[in-house]
């Protein structure tokens, strides 16, 4: 009997292995501006059908991918699949998804490299009305030319386009602008030839840019990309930088002036008379070393705004930008030296600049401010007067250079020119524009920069009409829910995973994590921009249950709920800590803001993480993505 039954089993395995197999597998690719998508598409024989990756426990195979690990690219490892066909099966009791004649599955690629091959395996099962083939691995690989490699300034574009708009306004500090003709008639007059001039010009300004490039990197290797990423939101970090602003910008009014020990500037200046290559690098050095009264506090600022983003090459990319917009007037003027009669002269209208850049640091040390206030809970600088203090600064601008009053170091003001009016317009305009924002208006052009609306005197605005109690009403009774304190844009929320995902279990919807933090500008702006449109706001309130997570939250655990991580070793010690952590742990990332969709079983996404992105439809396309691979 026991041979018998070794036997049938021995030939229906020979039967089933010698079907001829009825899926047809084959692997494309295609580059877009700056991704990598590869789709895998089966053909399938008429009769049968191929099960999706959705399929709950206890069902058939679902479909699954497993790539090679490499360096030549990173994933968040979800592939995207065609719309399923579901049906009630009654053999697995169960609803099942799955495709026939054919299907395309996709997955997003991010290269670290133009040329690479995208390997790995697998696994799926296909079934018929009268019968199932066993589980099947196939190998894919297909060979990429050609991707898009994003360079290293990608993600920091802004910081460089910073850097180059402070350069630029450094060039016209009193301590720069008068620099331009004496240096660069010193190249022409010591060459021999105009070539010569423009070759030692050029030097010149490559010295500059290796100097300040060279103190953006000291900053990222003295810190650390870890250190810079929690710079972002610590306390403490964004207390002392608001100081620091406050000083900078006293200084650029006139209160006092920042200059380095003068036997610094004098070594330098004795070095760049020997003449040669190291003459010329020295040259350089002493401008940076004499313009510090003018060039530090922006300098300052750009590499607190750059290491608060937590990247390690930051602080060099927008020093990059800096000394870029400072080193190619000195190499034009020498090439073309009959331009610097097109100069304006030098003047008060030098320290005009200088004040004007002042109030726009004393605007920006708010912001630090705010981030600390925010992570503290302290609610010394709500929302209200966030913007009040903005708009005050705003129209102090405007009168300012109309000459309604000086300050210490100005000359009296004769003529206002087009250039000094226009401005002031431009600040008149914005004081305007801001002012509804302190009695709730959305004033989206500054978004993210202001504390959320949910933390304000007055929440969602001075007009905003009082909040009804939140109910659902599950099975045929009501039940009182319990939302979270800290809910963007009056939407329902929970600031707790497992209580949203026990109220998710119970209302049958999925979770929509939201992982944000006070100080993070980019959340604001998300919130501000996207959340508040109609068709997402909708979206959110209705066909999802909302988590956010706030990585940077203060308030510490209870003693007994403390702990050290075995997968981290942190001491995990407050509510941030833990939801850091959470994210690190299940998701593999660590910047905010992060929005994941899921079911109620485990941490698989059920479409891939979304981050920033202020493309609404493509916001909306995405949650009902999310919603649709739920249901």
């Amino acid at each position: 009997m026991k041979r018998s039954l070794t036997g049938f089993f021995t030939l229906l395995a020979v039967v089933l292995f010698a079907q001829p197999q009825p899926v047809k597998w084959t692997t494309t690719y295609q580059s877009t501006d700056d991704a990598v998508l590869v789709t895998i598409h089966a053909d399938i024989e008429e009769g049968w059908h191929l099960y999706s990756q959705n399929i709950e426990a206890g069902g058939p195979i679902p479909t699954s991918f497993y790539l090679d690990s490499t360096s030549s690219y990173t994933t968040s490892g979800i592939w995207t699949e065609s719309e399923p066909h579901v049906e009630f099966d009654t053999n697995f009791d169960m609803d099942l998804a799955y495709f026939s004649n054919a299907v395309d599955f996709t997955a997003t690629l991010e290269p670290t490299v133009a040329d690479f091959t995208v390997s790995g395996e697998l696994e799926f099962m296909v079934c018929n009305d009268e019968m199932c083939l066993p589980p099947t691995f196939v190998d894919f690989n297909v060979q990429v030319m050609d991707a898009p490699v994003p360079s290293i300034f990608k993600g920091l574009g802004t910081t460089f386009w910073l850097g180059m708009l402070g350069g630029f306004a450094a060039l016209l500090m009193p301590c720069i602008f008068p620099m331009i003709p004496l240096t660069v008639s010193f190249f022409t007059k010591q060459s021999k030839t105009k070539a010569e001039g423009i070759f030692k010009a050029s030097l010149y300004g490559l010295g500059i840019i290796v100097i300040y490039v060279g103190l953006g990197l000291a900053v990222s290797l003295i810190f650390g990309a870890d250190s810079l990423n929690k710079m972002a939101t610590n306390p403490w970090f964004n207390l002392a930088f608001f100081v620091l602003f406050v000083v900078f910008a006293a200084s650029f009014f006139g209160a006092f002036e920042i200059t380095l020990p003068s036997s610094w500037v004098n070594k330098a200046d004795d070095a760049s008379n020997n003449g040669g290559l190291l003459g010329i690098f020295f040259m350089a050095f002493t401008l940076s070393l004499v313009s510090f009264s003018c060039t530090g506090p922006i300098i300052g600022s750009l590499l607190v705004e750059a290491a608060s983003k937590g990247s390690l090459i930051g602080p060099a990319v927008g020093m990059f930008g800096f000394a870029l917009a400072l080193a190619i007037p000195f190499t034009l003027f020498a090439a073309f030296p009959g331009w610097l009669n097109s100069l304006p002269s030098s003047g008060g209208w030098l320290n005009t600049v200088k004040v004007t850049l002042g109030f726009l640091e004393l605007a920006f040390a708010l912001k630090f401010l705010s981030t600390a206030d925010l992570v503290w809970q302290s609610h010394l600088l709500e929302r209200e007067m966030f913007i009040a203090i903005w708009v005050a600064i705003a129209f102090m601008t405007a009168l300012y250079l109309l000459g309604a009053f000086r300050l210490p170091l100005d000359s009296p003001v004769q003529t206002i020119g087009v250039g000094r009016l226009s401005v002031a317009i431009v600040f008149m305009v914005m004081g305007f524009y801001m002012l509804p924002g302190i009695f709730g208006a959305p004033v989206k052009l500054i978004a993210g920069f202001p504390p959320p609306e949910h933390y304000a005197e007055s929440k969602n605005g001075a007009y905003a009409q009082p909040l009804m109690s939140s109910i659902s009403s599950v099975g045929g009774t009501v039940n009182e829910v319990s939302y979270g304190s800290h809910c963007p844009n009056d939407l329902p929320c929970f600031n707790n995973y497992e209580e949203g995902l026990a109220y998710a279990k119970e209302v049958g919807k999925p979770i929509m994590l939201d992982f944000t933090g006070w100080g993070c500008v980019n959340c604001r702006k998300m919130e501000e921009n996207v959340w508040k449109d109609e068709a997402v706001h909708q979206r959110l309130r209705d066909n999802v249950v909302l988590i956010s997570l706030y990585v940077d939250e203060r308030t510490d655990l209870p003693k007994d709920e403390q702990y050290v991580s075995e997968i981290t070793g942190r001491k995990i010690k407050n509510i941030g800590n833990k939801w850091s952590e959470f994210q690190e742990v299940n998701f593999k990332e660590v910047s905010q803001p992060l929005y994941v969709i899921l079911g109620h079983d485990g941490f698989t996404p059920l479409v891939e993480k979304n981050a920033y992105n202020l493309d609404i439809q493509d916001y909306v396309d995405w949650l009902d993505r999310g919603v649709a691979a739920f249901k």
